[in-house]
């Protein structure tokens, strides 16, 4: 009775095997001893590209990628000798389609009672989805390598200090040339958290407290640009520097550290310092010698004993003689303002006067130049100010309205209140400013395009001292000008 029920459940047993191979997910056949395809189910068929009839026509070796065959082979001959019953791998296939398979290949040699092969049951599962994203990932690594060291380079490279801190002020990063500025600063060591203090000065070469030290302020999520200190024990040996600060923000916006850069400013301030120097030294020099020659140039402008000619002559010279006495004023001033010192002392004065002067003594400069000033001034306006220094913002913004008029124009000169504060406006009707200079005009020794395209003599300074001056009186300067028609400035003072 038993030998009756074995052949039915040998069938049973096949016919699941058939099953199971049709219906499998995964690529499988069955491959002779010699290695060619005996049969092979749907799914590999799909996954190699080939037709079940054209399949079993070949063999692995034939649909295996050129660079794998050796490796196949050699585990494919260690079954067949007995040295290993399965074993598995993972190789290339080439499609019907000429495309490459990356493929996990799994193979077991099936024998018979004797010991012979009979054939190899082979389960391929296709990789290449996941190989496409292994290959990919291993790009994007090898990029950001490539991105990672070329930043390195950089960082190191440079010949600006670069320090990185996180939001408590620990330092994450610095390069090359920041350790030799912490070297300057901490000769004894650094702790690696902002405000160790040390041999950190200020501009006024006063030792700078926790508080003041730029990475402190940078960790407290400030951002500043050329803040300026010095670093170094030996007073002869020490380096300026310019700090600038960035934020750096977490995904969620919120302060995570930031960033400093610290630019070697020592032979700049240096030279800064020799030049101021040297026209401080020469403003000086020509100061009495000028005041002395305006005083005789006035005297001769008002004796009876000089000729109508010599009165043009001595017009003339002291035209001259004003403007250079404007610009050695200037040149003071600016020197006044490199070495920090007070640059008004304010008094109650009459502005109205003091313009009205100013005017007067435009007007030579103005008749020589064809350009006719018009004043609108009360007859007294009263106001806490440095009356010299005002003096000096009237002289350079009519020296300027006058300079870039043309023959025949007109300069308007207005003074009134406004609320609380003196308001002076002038304007002129020159050749106006390009809108993209109009933001620099202001900048030490800036010249624009109308001053070298007119020829008009100057240093650069004559804004930048109103700036200065009004700023100091807390007051605010303004420039509005249209190009071809014109410019007008105005000086807002408190009272």
């Amino acid at each position: 009775m038993v030998a009756e029920i074995a052949p039915v459940v040998a069938l049973q047993t096949d016919e699941l095997w058939r099953l199971t191979m049709e219906h499998s997910p995964v690529g499988m056949a069955i491959v002779s001893p010699t290695g060619g395809f005996v049969t092979a189910n749907l799914a590999l068929c799909e996954m190699l590209g080939h037709d079940a009839d054209v399949l079993i026509t070949k063999s692995f070796q034939d649909i295996t990628h050129p660079a794998d065959l050796d490796s196949d082979l050699r585990l494919f001959e260690q079954a067949l000798a007995g040295e290993i019953s399965s074993y598995r791998i993972t190789k290339r296939y080439l499609r019907a389609d000429g495309s490459t398979l990356v493929g996990d290949l799994s193979v077991a040699l099936l024998r018979d009672p004797r010991g012979t092969p009979i054939h190899f049951i082979s389960q391929i599962v296709d990789l290449s989805e996941r190989q496409a994203f292994v290959d990919r990932l291993d790009a994007a690594e090898a990029a950001a390598d490539a991105e990672r060291r070329r930043a390195q380079a950089v960082f190191e490279g440079v010949a600006v200090g670069l320090l990185q801190i996180d939001a408590k002020g620990r330092y994450l990063a610095t390069n090359s040339r920041q350790r030799e500025f912490l070297d300057l600063a901490f000769p004894t060591g650094h702790l690696g958290l902002a405000g160790q203090t040390g041999f950190a000065y200020g501009v006024d070469q006063q030792l700078l407290e926790r508080e003041q030290m730029p990475s402190v302020r940078a960790s407290r999520g400030e951002e500043f640009d050329d803040v300026r200190l010095w670093v170094g024990e030996d007073p002869h040996a020490r380096r300026a520097l310019s700090v600038s600060a960035r934020r750096v923000l977490d995904r969620s916006g919120e302060l995570a550290g930031a960033v400093l850069a610290y630019h070697d400013v020592t032979d700049l301030v240096r030279a800064m310092g020799v030049k101021d120097e040297f026209v401080s030294t020469i403003s000086h020099e020509l100061r009495t010698p000028l005041t002395a020659a305006l005083a005789y140039l006035e005297l001769l402008d008002e004796s009876t004993d000089v000729s109508p000619e010599g009165h043009q002559q001595v017009t003339a010279a002291r035209r001259n003689m004003l403007r250079l006495s404007h610009l050695v004023a200037d040149l003071l001033f600016t020197t006044r303002v490199s070495a920090g010192s007070p640059l008004v002392d304010p008094y109650r004065v009459d502005v109205a006067v003091l313009l009205c002067e100013a005017v007067d003594a435009a007007s030579l400069y103005a008749d020589s130049r064809g350009v006719r000033i018009t004043t609108r001034v009360p007859d007294a306006l009263a106001a806490d100010a440095d009356g010299m220094r005002l003096r000096q913002v009237f002289d350079n913004l009519l020296d300027n309205a006058i300079a870039y008029s043309t023959s025949g124009g007109a300069v308007t000169v207005d003074l009134g209140v406004r609320e609380e504060h003196v308001v002076l406006t002038i304007t002129d009707e020159g050749a106006g400013i390009d809108p993209s200079e109009a933001e620099q005009v202001f900048d030490r020794f800036y010249r624009g395009e109308n001053a070298r395209r007119l020829q008009v003599a100057g240093t650069g300074l004559g804004l930048t001292i109103v700036r200065s001056i009004v700023e100091a009186h807390g007051g605010v300067v303004s420039l509005e000008s249209t190009p071809g028609e014109g410019t007008s400035v105005c000086v807002l003072l408190p009272r």
